[in-house]
């Protein structure tokens, strides 16, 4: 998919839009009750400009402009990283970000790249980190911390040279402060297929296309897994993927799903693993990975047919031991919650069909699910998942405005509004912490938010 102005998935975003270390190494917060929200820092309005200072210099009045679809990462001291992102298009084009920011110390730094939207990468030598290197202006990218606590970043939608939205199939390392360009193409005009190699088979050939919104996950081993998003599989012509990727010892593996896109989910017999079962084509797709390192996957917005209609899903995936198990929700598009009596987990409970929902994994283990985009609505519903079952824990069924609070203070009645596409971390305490997207400030009205919010489970 290439185009000049808005995306088809821009669009679509924007029909939603207008309708629709230990713990003392984390950025510093006041002390939190389990169970509640605290309104950190950013606005409670929706729509705002932020404010970047000077670069390399924290203060207080610093803050990322809102936007939805940002790349993040947790450092080894604890302290949250930001990049990228996209704000509303104008009429002549999508409006990317290339910035990076850190969130330390209970402050905003902006760390580099440009306060201007669609900036072009500067790519170097491949291979070879330099001060000048930055990654081109994109939103959702991939992103994850290696062993050594480097960062890493894949793909997304940009900008190419000719200033069309395309597909990215970029790899960006940052370490001590420097990009380096470690693989993939620079933006060309209609993006970039996938090499698939052979299936299950590690070669430096091989790359994944460009592409958006894809699933990911990284395993105790510290490998790269990547699923599906929207993008190109081993053709130009792009769409919805349900291809699996590893990336490990520098070279990418092609260990499942089709090269194709736009392919149906095989479901098989609900929690039954079998190597011929597999999650259809989907982007905006919640991940978990859990104490076994077994790798989760819940729901997304999908169209496995056709480029008609879309659909969002509430199904419930794990892979295990190379198989796809098939563990809860509908294997029927566009299905409503099941939430039960708030507090109380049942085997009958399960959160509606959505995508753009954020995601970790607390301290205990239990996997937690927030907000995304519903199908008839957009939800600010908590949910938590243990022990096979789920508990909707707080949070509204419909769309509702954000319950601020006192900012920097914790209270059971604070909550984030209705939103997607936010980006967010997981500390070391098991924290999560949400910052942006697209949905409710604290009057109700939709748009593009600011706010950092952190959740103690």
């Amino acid at each position: 998919m290439t185009h000049r102005a808005t995306s088809a998935i821009s669009l679509l975003c924007l029909m939603f839009i207008a309708g629709c270390g230990s713990s003392g190494s984390n950025p510093p917060a006041p002390l939190a009750a389990a169970n509640q929200w605290t309104w950190v820092s950013g606005s409670s309005l929706a729509n705002q400009a932020g404010s970047y200072g000077q670069q390399g210099v924290s203060a207080s009045t610093n803050a990322p402009p809102a936007r939805y679809g940002a790349a993040t990462w947790t450092d080894a001291s604890g302290n949250l990283w930001l990049f990228g992102g996209a704000t509303e298009p104008t009429i002549a084009s999508d409006m990317y970000f290339n910035d990076l920011w850190k969130f330390s110390n209970g402050q905003w730094t902006w760390m580099g790249g440009s306060n201007s939207t669609n900036q072009s990468g500067i790519y170097g030598t491949l291979g070879t980190a330099a001060p000048a290197n930055i990654p081109g202006a994109r939103r959702y990218a991939v992103t994850w911390t290696d062993s050594s606590g480097n960062f890493w970043l894949f793909g997304g939608l940009g900008l190419d040279t000719s200033g069309y939205s395309a597909y990215l199939n970029d790899l960006w390392r940052y370490s001590n402060g420097q990009w380096t360009w470690m693989g993939g193409s620079q933006p060309t005009l209609f993006g970039t297929p996938g090499s698939y190699g052979t299936k299950g088979t590690a070669a430096a050939g091989n790359l994944p296309g460009g592409r958006e919104r894809a699933a990911a996950w990284t395993d105790s081993s510290g490998n790269f897994w990547l699923f599906g998003g929207t993008g190109n599989g081993s053709l130009v012509n792009s769409g919805y993927l349900n291809d699996l990727w590893k990336f490990s010892n520098g070279e990418w593996t092609w260990m499942g799903g089709s090269d194709q896109a736009y392919q149906p989910g095989v479901y098989g017999t609900q929690g039954t693993p079998n190597s011929a079962n597999v999650p259809g084509g989907r982007e905006g797709a919640s991940t978990w990975v859990d104490a076994s390192g077994n790798l989760w996957l819940f729901g997304g917005l999908s169209n496995s047919q056709s480029f008609g209609t879309v659909h969002l899903l509430n199904d419930l995936w794990k892979f295990s031991n190379g198989e796809w198990a098939w563990m809860g929700g509908s294997d029927q598009p566009d299905q409503p919650g099941a939430y039960g009596t708030q507090g109380t987990a049942s085997a009958a409970n399960i959160p509606g069909a959505r995508s753009g929902a954020a995601a970790w994994v607390d301290s205990s283990g239990n996997f937690w699910l927030f907000g995304g985009m519903g199908f008839t609505t957009s939800p600010d519903d908590l949910w938590k998942y243990s022990n096979g079952q789920w508990t909707w824990v707080s949070g509204s069924q419909s769309s509702s405005p954000g319950s601020y609070g006192t900012l920097g203070t914790a209270s059971s009645s604070s909550i984030p509004g209705s939103r997607s596409s936010a980006a967010t971390w997981t500390d070391r305490s098991g924290n999560l912490w949400l910052f942006g997207g697209t949905g409710n400030g604290a009057k109700g009205i939709r748009g593009l938010l600011n706010d950092l919010w952190k959740y103690q489970p």
